[in-house]
């Protein structure tokens, strides 16, 4: 991979760094999972630059006194609440069929790690139909939102963990294989990376940037809670490598704003960054960088028909 993007930004940068000086006045944003762990400290930094900020989320009583520190904090009253559950298909619906007018910034934040064998009422599984399935219908169901508003970006939070496997389209929902969450949860990761690539190049001529990204290992946030103490992890998840750093949730919500936000990815769109720059290809061993397969445009497409037939949402868009 050449030309990579680069900013002047890295792996200790924070939200509020990245988007110094950026006017969000007149915008609108949505963040999933944005009532907590680095989705707070993306809301807060996209309120704090002048946006109008809706924190999608399941609990909402949660959401509603974050919604009010957020005001609190960056003097903007603009920060609303709605009820979104990404494993339910009707929650989904639901919230994208009352958004009306223009939406600028769709940050696909919200997500679930290593549960148990869990499965939705399609008997999907838990972390695939949540991580992919869930942000996927609501980004085709906001599109016109997207494109209405020209010049749209749509963030897709991924994972380091994408490494860990490509996308089993022969048994997506383990339903032959037996159960590994962590396989389950670097699936739904790659999706996440490969819904980038297909939005990308579908939404071009809407002038809709989609890219993905991995925020990186987050001190402070519930992602956790289904493992408890990170050494839990399997070896091949390696919690304890040096060759990546710990952030906190300012550090581990910098690119996800950088992406929605900074004029300095103006025209990037279908790619994978980390650190606040693109990500070079991953290297066996190395927690970093991105799969080649995650980038597959064959994959890409394959899985957006895929996703397209498990929503029953047709051929449209």
């Amino acid at each position: 991979m050449s030309d990579l993007t680069t900013t002047p930004f890295g792996p200790t940068s924070t939200a509020s760094q990245v988007i110094d000086g950026v006017d969000l006045r007149g915008r609108r944003a949505v963040v999933t999972g944005g009532a907590s762990g680095i989705g707070v400290e993306t809301a807060r930094a996209l309120a704090g630059a002048g946006a109008e900020v809706t924190l999608a989320v399941r609990d909402t009583d949660a959401g509603a006194r974050v919604a009010e520190d957020l005001a609190t904090d960056t003097g903007n009253h603009e920060v609303r609440v709605a009820a979104l559950d990404l494993a339910d298909q009707a929650s989904v619906a639901a919230f994208a069929s009352a958004w009306t007018g223009p939406l600028h910034i769709l940050v696909n934040n919200a997500g679930i790690m290593a549960p148990p064998e869990t499965r939705t009422a399609e008997g999907w599984e838990l972390q695939f139909a949540t991580n992919h399935l869930g942000h996927f219908a609501l980004s085709l169901g906001l599109h016109p939102a997207l494109r209405q508003a020209g010049g749209a970006r749509v963030v897709s939070v991924s994972s380091v963990g994408h490494v860990n496997g490509d996308i089993d389209f022969d048994d997506i929902h383990f339903e032959r294989r037996a159960y590994d969450k962590w396989l389950a949860y670097g699936q739904s990761k790659t999706a996440d990376v490969l819904f980038a690539v297909e939005a990308a190049k579908r939404w071009a001529p809407d002038g809709i940037a989609v890219n993905a990204l991995n925020p990186g290992r987050i001190t402070g946030t519930d992602l956790a809670r289904h493992i408890g103490d990170v050494s839990a992890a399997p070896a091949s998840f390696d919690p304890t490598s040096t060759d990546v750093s710990w952030k906190d949730v300012a550090q581990g919500a910098a690119t996800s704003v950088l992406l929605a936000a900074s004029p300095l990815l103006d025209g990037v769109t279908g790619r994978y960054f980390e650190d606040c720059n693109e990500a070079a290809p991953h290297r066996p061993g190395v927690r970093r960088g991105v799969a080649a397969y995650a980038l597959d445009t064959d994959n890409a497409a394959r899985l957006w028909q895929v996703s397209l037939d498990l929503t029953g949402r047709g051929t449209r868009a």
